[in-house]
């Protein structure tokens, strides 16, 4: 059975494309503006579209998510709200959707319980930055019950063995971590990603999506020209809560700038 992010980015390999992953924050300001975004990003290009799960201890997020996730969580949003979300979002579109947590929450939630309600919902994928492999076997077995994509994170500092325990632990795409920091910390273009990626193929032929850093349309460009796919996370949600009336015009040139 092949999961809605296999089959995306099989099809976007067919035509010598690369995939689109914007990122918005769950509730912020509301899970209605959420739901516009969403919808706004498949118009504009998306591919897939990566939701994140407010939480009060992001370890990996920059202060722009930081903010987002305390505009959310002081909205009341929760992970089974987000789930519901998914839910009704689903009655709009079928674009893939990955929701980004933190353990805590799905700790919280039960893990075979989280799994169950995020599959039946219409969640394709779920990225948890602070749940190696190493201490994912419960949640990794379930989510392949249930057909549910784990995806996991390689970085710069990733040695042949944490890769090797990602690249067997992952399904959907591998997510590579651009920059030694958090979310919204610069890119740095200088050969060493692309040292990195090839790295990564020799394991590999599973999709390799690079985020944290990427901002411009240039970035987006040049780290099309290495990866898979390209996140954007950060510097939509500073757009989105500075000046949401250019949103689209932004996401347009992102995802004309990755073709």
């Amino acid at each position: 059975m092949i999961s809605r992010i296999e089959e995306t980015f099989r099809r976007l390999k067919k035509k010598e494309k690369k995939a689109f992953i914007p990122y918005i924050m769950a509730g912020d300001p509301s899970l209605t503006k959420t739901r516009d975004v969403v919808l706004i990003f498949e118009k504009c290009g998306a591919d897939i579209v990566e939701i994140g799960v407010p939480f009060s201890d992001p370890l990996a997020d920059g202060p722009t998510i930081q903010r987002s996730s305390e505009r959310a969580l002081e909205s009341g949003i929760t992970l089974r709200k987000v789930i519901n979300f998914v839910k009704e979002l689903r009655e709009h579109t079928t674009i893939p959707i990955v929701l980004m947590t933190y353990y805590n929450p799905v700790f919280r939630y039960g893990e075979e319980d989280f799994i169950k309600d995020a599959k039946n919902a219409g969640v394709d994928g779920v990225i948890i930055p602070d749940l190696p492999p190493d201490e994912a076997g419960s949640f990794i077995f379930l989510s392949r019950k249930a057909f549910l994509d784990t995806i996991f994170l390689l970085a710069p500092t990733s040695n042949p063995e944490r890769l090797k325990k990602v690249v067997k632990a992952t399904r959907g795409f591998i997510y590579y971590v651009s920059i030694t920091g958090i979310t919204g910390s610069k890119l740095l273009l200088n050969g060493s990603m692309e040292a990195q990626i090839n790295e990564i193929r020799k394991y590999t032929k599973k999709p390799v999506a690079v985020g944290f850093g990427v901002s411009t349309p240039e970035e987006a460009f040049e780290v099309s020209k290495i990866a898979d796919g390209v996140i954007v996370g950060s510097a939509i949600v500073k757009r989105l809560n500075e000046s949401p009336e250019d949103i689209e015009k932004y996401i347009v040139g992102l995802r004309e700038a990755i073709e």
